[in-house]
């Protein structure tokens, strides 16, 4: 008996100490997927983003493309920027930037699967004419006593990404709630009214203000140290570009150029620019999918151009590591740049063919700069170990 006890006690232990054993395993498998699934948020916001922005690429690209061809023909005074060739050409070339939010609202609204017609009509509410007209004068408004700040909604994304985000859930509350029979033409109505109004009164102001508070916090440090600013701002200022950020910076250079007659920020990211081309040819050159080749060539020719959309939508933000060489380019380049103390003469997006809008001041130091910047993505990406470059080919001819 003694020894039916010892044994049955042993075989007590035993399965303790594998249920512990077992308990420890659950636990650890469980914290290894939790650790990967905290991992995987920032690759699910990437690959979100760059799905809204893939559809669009080629289009980007052919915007930019001819914007580039535009100030060729200007500054070679082939064509006057006052004539009504220029005028259907900028027509051309503006629509897609300018009505941005509107196509954004229709990919969004296919990526996160609402419908895609009342995505886009929101998008049209954000760029009503006589709306913007009053934004752009700078006078807030109020909607039966809700404030709306005013904010330049074209060219925007985060305010229309946000709005369609959240479209996805009115839908589904109102399509539960409503009776069949009045849901064809209620939802909508619905839908277009609640988002629109948390669009306009919540949305757009807090992009508006997170952008001013990083417009201020440049000018603080520039003024401490134009390396560090340059430094800073040019590893940062592509990965604002995804959450429209860059806008404030915009207008702060606007600004600069018609009040001092001169502009630093825009030097300061011109290497950035033409980081996320140097990125894009190293992945280029690295891929052997034709058809994804040929987009990363265009995606090269619109960044130097001055459009980096192409580049960094359809290139180097989905395979991730192209965009960290990006920020560091820029990063470096920005650095030179500030040191160079280089200044915009007027407005322009830095580019291949409006360098001569920074003719000055260390204008020798800034080319190098942006040189500096191209080269040392490029590098970075094209001699990254055991990377493979192929990963969105059929993501990227869609």
């Amino acid at each position: 008996m003694a020894k039916i006890h010892m044994e049955n006690d042993a075989k007590c232990v035993t399965m303790a100490e594998a249920e512990k054993g077992n308990l420890r395993r659950e636990r650890f498998t469980i914290g290894e997927e939790n650790m990967k699934e905290k991992k995987s948020v920032i690759n699910v916001m990437i690959d979100g983003i760059s799905g809204i922005f893939l559809p669009i690429i080629n289009l980007l690209s052919a915007a930019g493309i001819l914007k580039g061809i535009m100030t060729i023909l200007t500054a070679s005074n082939i064509v006057s920027g006052t004539s009504e060739t220029y005028l259907v050409l900028n027509a051309m070339a503006d629509s897609l930037f300018y009505f941005l939010p509107m196509v954004l609202a229709f990919t969004a609204a296919k990526k996160f699967g609402c419908d895609p017609f009342t995505a886009v009509v929101i998008g049209g509410v954000l760029l009503y004419p006589s709306l913007t007209k009053v934004f752009e004068a700078g006078t807030n408004i109020f909607f039966a006593g809700i404030p709306m700040k005013a904010v330049i909604y074209h060219s925007g994304v985060i305010p229309i990404i946000l709005a369609v985000g959240l479209l996805v859930y009115v839908e589904r509350v109102v399509n539960k709630i409503l009776p069949d029979l009045i849901k064809g033409f209620f939802a909508p109505l619905i839908c277009i009214v609640v988002v629109g109004l948390v669009t306009l009164s919540v949305f757009g102001p807090i992009g508006n203000v997170i952008g001013d508070g990083l417009a201020a916090a440049y000018e603080f440090v520039y003024q401490i140290s134009p390396m560090i600013a340059g430094a800073i701002l040019g590893a940062v200022i592509q990965p604002m570009v995804i959450f429209g950020f860059h806008w404030s910076f915009v207008l702060v250079a606007m600004n600069n150029i018609s009040v001092k007659g001169s502009d630093t920020i825009l030097a300061l990211i011109g290497p950035a620019v033409f980081a996320q081309a140097g990125a894009a040819l190293a992945v280029c050159l690295r891929s052997k999918d034709k058809k994804f080749r040929s987009l990363c060539l265009s995606a090269v020719v619109s960044a130097c151009f001055g459009v980096t959309e192409p580049a960094m939508f359809g290139v180097n933000l989905p395979l991730k590591k192209p965009m960290i060489a990006v920020c560091i380019g820029g990063g470096v380049g920005g650095a030179i740049a500030g040191f160079s103390g280089a200044q915009a003469m007027t407005f322009a997006f830095p580019s291949m063919i409006t360098l001569p809008v920074f003719l000055g001041r260390g204008f020798g130091l800034f080319v190098l700069s942006c040189f500096a910047g191209f080269l040392t993505s490029f590098l970075l990406t094209l001699f990254q170990p055991g990377t493979a470059y192929d990963g969105i080919a059929s993501e990227a001819t869609c």
